[in-house]
Parts: structure tokens; C-alpha cells; sequence
């Protein structure tokens, strides 16, 4: 089957689409913001990049940098559009299927085209916020209820986003609820995984912007000061607004407290696998990415709970603990103060994550089960092929 994927420049892209390496399937990808970048861990692809602008003419970074209004004057000639590059993209491969990653990058601004080519299958991979968040926005939502019942088939990496797919016109075929990039080569993780009884720090995810609310955590850590002088506090992938949290609190000065900027994946798994309580907030997300990874590496979650979505893996109380007002610093305090208090409540929640939720996650269990979906989309094209 010829697969052409629509996607942002993203690792949960590159890990979904390693997937289909030696599947079979000749797979094509479309960078829509034309990052200009060759990937090799998928040089299986054939990456069509550089495409965006018309001519790369001396000097054009630096008025991009320096003459931003100049820059945008020669863009409105220079830069092509989305929309048409695919049609042409479109007509050179004659793909089976289009494969598009988020609604408003890579499903919106190809609608048009996609209407008029109604024998190309289409199949909506949702991340994210891509459906939960936008829903109330009003141009977004009558963006996604023009989209939604054209599309084919439909991924998702929390069943919550297939409910709202369908209350706002989505009638194709559901291929299932996975990993955004796929499973995890939990082999290749073991190492990093210490012991429950030797575990003594707090990891917390450090976004703080549109939807991340990592502060309402820091005000909450803030509150429980002298409880906390035996754990080691620590904080990856924050900002800036963090920071200046961490300094106005004076939060900065604890000896405990340990504050990363974008550390590496691994790096991150690695304090995963350290960590006695992993804690992660906000507002708006599809199946946290890093909930996953605080599963399978054996720390206990806190997390918000964004429309259900979480409550699909995190049975409160059980093996793990639902933040459901992610703005309520209290409410955060008290979860933290609750999982403190139980050491057994956090070993049984472990215990039966590891054993009943991590292997749910093992790459090679996921990907033959999305191989078998693209195996499914397939022989239905054939066989309309056969019927008409």
C-alpha cells in the first residue's frame, strides 16, 4: 500500500511511522512546515522536504532575523502554499491513503484538496490537545466538524478524543487507541529502574505555558516545605515562567531542589526510573506521554485528568492519584500529602502497574497491532478496487 503521511517535524511522529519500516508498505511523508531536515531514523521514508520556498536567495536568514516585516512582504511571493504543494504531492505519488498527524496542521489546511480526490482514503492520527482543547474555540470547531466526516479512519491516543471525533461528525472507521509514537523497547529501559525502597525523589514535568500548569505544583511543593526535606525535588523541561516561580517563591534555594531546562529522552527515563512520585498538570492533553513512561518505569503518578483521558489508564487511588482542578494548588497539595502518607498504597500501585499496565505498552505488542490495522485499511482498498 502507498501511504502519504502529512505531519509536523515531531519525534512522536518519527516513532509512529518507525513502526512500518520492512511492513511492506511504500510510506511517503510531507513535511508541512518544511523543517529542511533529512531523519534518519526514518530513511525508510521518502521525505519530501525543501519544498516550502521558491527560490533560497542569499541573505534570507538574516532578513528574516533582523527585517521580520521585509521578510513577510517576500514570503506573500517566495513561499508556497500547503494546500497546493500536496495537490501536486498528491498527483506525482497517487497514493492509496493520506495519513494526516493533528487536525489544524495537517488535516484543515488539506480538506479542500482532499474533497476533491474522494477515492484516496484518509485516516486522522489525533494527538493531544488536537480535539479535546479546540473543541471551544469556534473557528477550530467548525474546522474539525467540516474535517470530521470526511475522513476514512481514525487513531487516537486516548478513546476520549474518538468521542469527541464523533459527536462532531466523525463516521469512519476507529482503528484504536495507541501511544502517540508508538510503544516503548522497555529492554532498553530496565537498566535505569532502581528499586521502590531506594527511591527518594519527586520528579515533576516543568511545563508552564498555554496548557502546562507546572507552578500550581511548584505553589503546592512550596506549601509542604518541611515535609519534603528528605525527597529530592526535581523538575525537568522547565521554562522560563517556572523559573521566575522558583525565584520569586525562592524556591531556588532549597538544597533539595533540582531545576532542568529539555534534557535528552533518555535522560528523562532515567529520572523516571529513580523517582518514587511522578508528577505532571494541565488543562488541556490527549494520553500524557510521559504518564506512560512514568508507568513503565515504575514511579507513581500524579496527574491531571483533562476530559477523562488519564482515567483511562489511572484508576484513582489504585494505581495512581487523578488531579481533576488542575488550577487548584490545594487540591494538588493534598494528593501529594496522600501519596506521602501510604508508602504501601505506593508500592501496591506500582506493583500492579508494572505487571498489568507495562506490558500494554511494549513496542513490538503495539506495532504488530497497528501493522494489523494498515493490514485492515488495505485489503478494504483492494477489495473496493475488486468491486468496482
Amino acid at each position: 500500500m502507498k501511504i502519504l503521511m502529512v505531519s509536523i517535524f515531531a519525534p512522536h511522529f518519527f516513532n509512529w511511522t518507525e513502526q512500518l519500516r520492512g511492513s511492506g508498505h511504500e510510506v511517503y511523508w510531507l513535511d508541512v512546515f518544511d523543517s529542511n531536515t533529512r531523519v534518519k531514523k526514518i530513511d525508510f521514508v521518502h521525505q519530501i522536504i525543501g519544498w516550502r520556498y521558491k527560490l533560497n536567495y542569499p541573505g534570507r536568514y538574516f532578513i528574516k532575523n533582523k527585517i521580520p516585516r521585509l521578510n513577510k512582504l517576500i514570503n506573500q511571493v517566495n513561499e508556497r502554499r500547503l494546500s497546493e504543494f500536496f495537490e501536486k504531492t498528491l498527483r506525482e505519488i497517487k497514493p492509496d491513503v493520506v495519513q494526516s498527524f493533528v487536525m489544524y496542521s495537517a488535516c484543515v489546511p488539506i480538506y479542500n484538496v482532499m474533497n476533491m480526490y474522494p477515492k484516496v482514503k484518509w485516516i486522522y492520527s489525533a494527538w493531544g490537545n488536537d480535539l479535546y482543547f479546540y473543541q471551544n474555540e469556534n473557528q477550530e470547531l467548525q474546522d474539525m466538524k467540516y474535517v470530521l466526516p470526511k475522513l476514512d479512519y481514525m487513531f487516537a491516543d486516548c478513546a476520549r478524543d474518538y468521542q469527541i471525533a464523533e459527536r462532531y461528525g466523525f463516521q469512519g472507521k476507529f482503528l484504536g487507541v495507541y501511544p502517540g509514537g508508538g510503544g516503548y523497547e522497555l529492554e532498553d529501559y530496565n537498566s535505569f529502574v532502581i528499586p521502590f525502597g531506594n527511591r527518594k525523589k519527586i520528579l515533576i514535568k516543568g511545563y508552564q505555558h498555554k496548557f502546562g500548569r507546572c507552578n500550581k505544583i511548584l505553589e503546592a511543593i512550596y506549601s509542604l516545605k518541611s515535609q519534603l526535606v528528605d525527597y529530592e525535588i526535581v523538575v525537568f523541561a522547565a521554562n522560563k515562567s517556572v523559573l521566575d516561580f522558583c525565584k520569586e517563591k525562592k524556591l531556588n534555594t532549597w538544597e533539595n531542589l533540582t531545576i532542568y531546562g529539555q534534557l535528552p529522552h533518555y535522560e528523562v527515563l532515567r529520572l523516571m526510573g529513580e523517582s518514587q512520585i511522578y508528577i505532571g498538570n494541565s488543562i488541556s492533553d490527549g494520553m500524557p506521554n510521559t504518564l506512560l513512561e512514568a508507568i513503565i518505569m515504575g514511579a507513581f503518578p500524579i496527574q491531571s485528568n483533562p476530559g477523562g483521558a488519564t482515567a483511562e489508564h489511572i484508576k484513582n487511588g489504585i494505581n495512581g492519584l487523578l488531579i481533576e482542578n488542575p488550577e487548584d494548588a490545594v487540591e494538588i497539595k493534598d494528593l501529594i500529602k496522600m501519596a506521602l502518607s501510604d508508602e504501601v498504597r505506593l508500592k501496591n500501585a506500582v506493583a500492579y502497574n508494572l505487571q498489568y499496565i507495562k506490558p500494554k505498552f511494549e513496542r513490538n505488542f503495539i506495532r504488530q497491532k497497528v501493522l494489523m490495522q494498515y493490514k485492515r485499511i488495505e485489503e478494504e482498498i483492494k477489495n473496493k478496487k475488486i468491486g468496482n
